[in-house]
């Protein structure tokens, strides 16, 4: 056994055991190694920093929450501490994530799927910046995540089918982008209405491997779309029984 064939093992038992933070380092350790990562390898990448980056996401949530509704002072201040450091770590992570993209796996991509699959990839991570990130800073965050995402479009405009998974967690998530980031519910209805649309007109054709992802992530844009109908028009809201909450992103392409 390689020792990269070692790594990918490691990941795959760190994965079993819930053991995220091993299973990133493990893959980390494989990226490193240089070669281009299989479509098996590549997910298990993905798989493994997006629970260790969604774990500090959803505490620091939580603590931004506490933090901002305590009356309590010194309530208030230890929230603010351990969000503070909840925030290092997210960004650190993050940091690595996009140094190994920039430094291997965008460079080293060939197939499109996997050129769309990092570019969306380096949109996440800096829209999880983006969440966190305030000041003078924040923007050129911003700018930096709508460059990749729009990069990720235009090579799966012209080198992907439309009900290609890939090609519609990119719309997916570029579209929770321009919702949840620019505050545009126009260019997020705009960019899922598109997506939704052309996957439905090739729908027939879509391939029977990928089917439950593909319908699946359309669901999710349709879903996506009712939010932002009801954001751009309020009245809409009063004439229907069940409105999603909140724009979804999908879990396992983030």
């Amino acid at each position: 056994m390689t020792d990269k064939e070692d790594q990918v093992q490691k990941a795959k038992l760190a994965e079993q055991a819930e053991r995220y933070d091993d299973m990133a380092a493990a893959m980390k350790a494989v990226t490193k190694a240089g070669s281009e990562l299989s479509n098996e390898e590549r997910n298990l990448l993905s798989v493994a920093y997006k629970n260790v980056v969604g774990s500090r996401r959803s505490a620091w949530r939580v603590l931004s929450s506490i933090e901002q509704k305590s009356d309590d002072s010194a309530k208030t201040a230890q929230a603010k501490e351990y969000r503070e450091k909840i925030e290092k770590e997210l960004s650190q992570i993050c940091s690595d994530v996009l140094e190994l993209l920039d430094k291997h796996l965008i460079p080293s991509a060939t197939p499109p799927d996997s050129k769309v699959f990092y570019l969306k990839m380096k949109g996440d991570y800096f829209r999880y910046l983006a969440e966190v990130a305030t000041g003078e800073n924040k923007q050129s965050i911003i700018e930096n995540s709508q460059s990749a995402y729009q990069s990720a479009l235009d090579i799966s405009y012209s080198e992907m089918q439309p009900t290609h998974p890939i090609r519609l967690g990119l719309a997916l998530n570029f579209s929770v982008f321009y919702y949840e980031i620019v505050n545009s519910p126009e260019k997020a209805c705009q960019l899922a209405k598109t997506a939704f649309e052309d996957a439905i007109a090739m729908l027939d054709s879509l391939n029977s491997d990928s089917y439950k992802d593909s319908t699946l992530i359309m669901q999710l844009l349709r879903d996506n779309l009712t939010v932002s109908v009801s954001t751009l028009f309020p009245c809409t809201s009063a004439m229907s029984h069940t409105q999603p909450s909140a724009f979804c992103c999908l879990s396992y392409l983030t």
